[in-house]
């Protein structure tokens, strides 16, 4: 990551031995949510390989993003690692996106306060 960032990635394998090339796959998809949104404090990705499950239920991606305000968790499941992380990060994506455009509407249309109550004569 960059050196003028104070942004931190964290990726984890359970059950799943993280290759070197993995852990680039997912640091060079996770670059643009840190573009995205410069609030973000850390993001910690979860891969997950259950040889158990249904071969289209495999893989599960697990996505924590520590952001100023309330965190996000996502989670998606799939047939292959690369395409978990692929969808992880889309969804992380839209859930960003649609943070950034509810902040917006709630910034730009402030409703004034109605009182029901008189109040009293200035003496």
């Amino acid at each position: 990551m960059n050196s003028q960032n104070t942004h931190e990635l964290i990726v984890s394998g359970i059950h799943l031995e993280l290759t070197p090339s993995l852990k680039t796959f997912v640091r060079e998809k996770t670059e643009r949510l840190f573009r995205h949104e410069e609030r973000i404090v850390r993001i910690r990705v979860e891969l997950e390989c259950d040889p158990k499950e249904d071969v289209g239920t495999r893989f599960k991606a697990k996505g924590h993003i520590a952001i100023y305000g309330p965190d996000m968790n996502a989670s998606v499941e799939s047939d292959e690692c690369h395409k978990a992380v692929s969808m992880l990060v889309d969804k992380l994506d839209r859930m960003l996106n649609r943070r950034h455009q509810l902040q917006r509407a709630k910034r730009h249309h402030l409703h004034p306060a109605t009182l029901d109550a008189s109040l009293p004569e200035p003496v």
